[in-house]
């Protein structure tokens, strides 16, 4: 595959894109929830503790907001759906750039097989770009 071809180039950009990004949304996610479980560990753990009962109605109290606000995140910006989503496209258009390298199927019959990639990379970022609408 030339490095200068445009279909190419936008196939390397979107395949980091999604890489970038299901990396990204993957952090989040799992760092989010190691949080929320600790948090969610020590509740029941803090009465055992030597410490005053109103700083640790206090604690107590306020680990479980952070659980609720941390689980409010999570649901609205959907960063493990996010996730396996970008991760699934990526691998998708990884899974193209190796068919079209190799001139395999459906590349291989292909009376414009560069044409042909270029529909299919497109078809795949289109088919992410409507599950946001």
């Amino acid at each position: 595959m030339p490095d200068t071809d445009p279909i190419v180039e936008r196939l390397e950009q979107q395949i980091k894109w999604y890489d970038d990004k299901s990396l990204s949304n993957q952090h989040t996610f799992r760092t989010f929830k190691v949080v929320e479980i600790i948090s969610a560990a020590l509740i029941p753990f803090l009465p055992a503790l030597p410490i005053p009962s109103p700083q640790s109605t206090w604690v107590t109290g306020g680990l479980g907001v952070l659980i609720t606000v941390i689980e409010g995140l999570l649901q609205l910006n959907k960063y493990q759906e996010n996730w396996i989503s970008y991760r699934s496209t990526c691998e998708a258009l990884k899974h193209e750039k190796y068919l079209y390298a190799g001139n395999a199927s459906p590349y291989a019959g292909a009376q414009d097989a560069h044409a042909m990639l270029a529909e299919r990379v497109e078809s795949l970022v289109s088919q992410e770009h409507a599950k946001w609408v």
